[in-house]
């Protein structure tokens, strides 16, 4: 059988675990499979993209299991009371490409681009950071709120939304967390002057300049997630080429991130890199580091693996017949339509 993972089983495994135990441990999932990154069987995402949005293929596998995500990017959703982005995935055997898992990925995703970046941040930030500015108040803000909180010890975020309702939404949400002030700016430069981190979170799909040279200041790690997809990016191009640029999987992250304003020999580091000691991370406390993130499949089939080890470990999901089972003649697929006795139904027109 196939576990089952729905987005109220999903929010159960979330109140059972609780917010901040799931990103330390997912975290760990995914530095697990960073620092194993030759084993897996890597590709970009194939993408369809249009006018108004995106949907994208997510594969990835080692030698045991399989996983891939489906997942879309649409802007103009909220306007339709649909989420910008929605997806799912599976995992499965190498062995036998039986499907161990079918899941929930919206909610997962959130959790897996925050952990991916905290898991970043916990290494090409200066040590002492503990303020952050939010550019962008919108379905990943507050996990990666916590996340940084959390896992970097973050105390104090200042954000900024064009949209006065998401910022509402922000700290009303992060009110729960009392030892992370949450400070409303009115603009970007506002919200990021003095921040040691500054993530950019933005949905737009344009060549957007969200960060410009004159807000940024030495020694700052940027968090770039919001350029993700051709002919959408945040940074300015000065800022890249300022700052030591670190990446997943480089050549998605040429076509989909920020660095597809550069040219394409400009010097980037894979982020693996840097966890397995074959490249540096900071090289000095005034140095501007960019994680320029778009998201790569290895993040969600860690995600996909923690869950499916989760789920089991506390009897959450429903077990699912995805798959055909035929123990007595694994060759009769006819067998399944009711003994090989399938009714049909011929009807004359006249």
């Amino acid at each position: 059988m196939t576990r089952f993972i729905d987005t109220d089983t999903m929010a159960t495994l979330v109140e059972t675990v609780g917010i901040e135990q799931l990103l330390t441990e997912l975290c760990q999932f995914i530095e697990h499979d960073y620092k194993r990154w030759d084993q897996f069987d890597k590709s970009a995402r194939l993408a369809c993209h249009s006018d108004i949005g995106v949907i994208e293929l997510m594969p990835t596998a080692d030698k045991q299991q399989y996983g891939f995500k489906y997942v879309n990017g649409h802007p103009g959703n909220t306007q339709k009371g649909l989420s910008t982005v929605m997806a799912f995935g599976a995992l499965a055997e190498v062995a036998t490409g039986y499907p161990l898992l079918l899941s929930e990925l919206t909610i997962s995703t959130a959790f897996r681009t925050a952990a991916t970046s905290a898991m970043t941040a916990r290494v090409l930030a200066r040590p002492e950071s503990k303020s952050m500015a939010m550019i962008g108040c919108g379905c990943q803000s507050e996990f990666q709120a916590i996340a940084f909180h959390t896992l970097l010890g973050i105390t104090e975020i200042r954000a900024f939304d064009i949209d006065p309702a998401s910022i509402r939404k922000f700290v009303t949400n992060l009110a729960l967390f009392p030892n992370l002030k949450v400070i409303t700016a009115s603009s970007t430069a506002e919200a990021v002057k003095g921040a040691d981190i500054v993530s950019t979170i933005t949905a737009d799909k344009t060549y957007a300049t969200i960060l410009t040279p004159d807000m940024v200041e030495p020694g700052m790690h940027i968090n770039a997630i919001g350029g993700d997809c051709p002919g959408k990016t945040e940074i300015h191009h000065e800022i890249l080429r300022r700052g030591k640029i670190f990446v997943e999987y480089e050549p998605q992250t040429r076509i989909e991130g920020d660095i597809q304003q550069l040219e394409a020999d400009h010097p980037v580091t894979e982020f693996w890199q840097v966890l397995t000691g074959d490249s540096s991370g900071r090289d000095s406390a005034e140095q501007i580091t960019v994680f320029d993130s778009v998201g790569f499949a290895m993040e969600d089939f860690s995600m996909l693996r923690y869950l499916h080890k989760t789920a089991l470990e506390l009897n959450l999901g429903e077990d699912i017949s995805l798959v055909p089972t035929m123990d007595d003649d694994p060759k009769n697929l006819y067998a399944m339509l009711g003994n090989g006795r399938a009714a049909t139904t011929i009807r004359r027109v006249a």
